[in-house]
């Protein structure tokens, strides 16, 4: 439970590959920090909809206000923490959303989400290895299979493609300089976490965090990932061929 009543909710803000899903894991995986997953995603937004059987009007749309309600209902544990992801490219989406069903066009974002999520902290999730998270992420876009545990086979077979990997440098690069420039627009200091560091040492990354968030660690429960890193030697093979092209 909280430690001083001092927060309804938190997001975990990141961009792709950065060992959001390891982290949204451990984070259920406690039992009182909130079932953190990406409600927000666009393109998951009517299979979630029809999920919590939120009513579709003639051309297809539904309340968006409907909507978040019911995301935090499917978010929050049962001591009144809610957890989510979102990517910056969902950011935009979100608050647009959020201030036509508000009819507050005028509101900032930061008081869109603390209208919809009470008082709210932010995780800025990062990958210190641009290169390996770009390379990551090129290649699960190539085999649409972004979780080791994923029942389907790959959709085709992983190719080294410099471009396309240079591409996702990119896309990272500014999607980081987007949340940072966000981040100080809300006068918001969230709380750091590396991949790196997630990776090397979970159980301590976690505690550092349940102490920014004000809650308590269970010690009665394991707390565990759900989730498998996928690096591996094709991965490794990529960067070193990538970095002998651009050296």
């Amino acid at each position: 439970m909280p430690v001083d009543d001092g927060i309804d909710s938190y997001l975990i803000c990141s961009t792709p590959r950065t060992g959001s899903a390891v982290l949204c894991g451990l984070l259920r995986s406690t039992g009182v920090a909130g079932r953190p997953q990406s409600y927000f995603r666009q393109p998951d937004e009517s299979s979630h909809a029809t999920q919590w059987r939120i009513p579709f009007g003639p051309d297809g749309s539904f309340e968006y206000r409907d909507f978040v309600r019911a995301a935090v209902t499917a978010g929050r544990t049962d001591n009144g923490v809610f957890g989510a992801r979102i990517m910056w490219g969902t950011m935009d989406h979100m608050t647009a959303r959020l201030r036509r069903a508000l009819g507050d066009a005028g509101a900032s974002d930061l008081e869109l989400l603390y209208r919809c999520f009470g008082r709210t902290r932010f995780l800025s999730l990062r990958r210190a290895d641009t290169l390996a998270q770009a390379v990551s992420w090129t290649r699960a876009e190539q085999t649409n299979r972004w979780q080791d545990e994923e029942p389907v086979p790959p959709t085709r077979e992983p190719h080294f493609d410099v471009e396309a990997i240079e591409r996702s440098v990119t896309t990272i690069e500014e999607h980081e300089s987007a949340w940072r420039q966000w981040f100080a627009m809300c006068e918001v200091r969230p709380f750091e976490v590396l991949y790196e560091d997630l990776i090397a040492d979970m159980t301590g990354v976690v505690g550092a965090i349940f102490q920014f968030l004000g809650l308590r660690l269970p010690t009665d429960r394991p707390i565990t990932p759900g989730h498998r890193r996928q690096a591996d030697g094709i991965n490794d093979d990529w960067i070193r061929r990538y970095r002998a092209l651009r050296e």
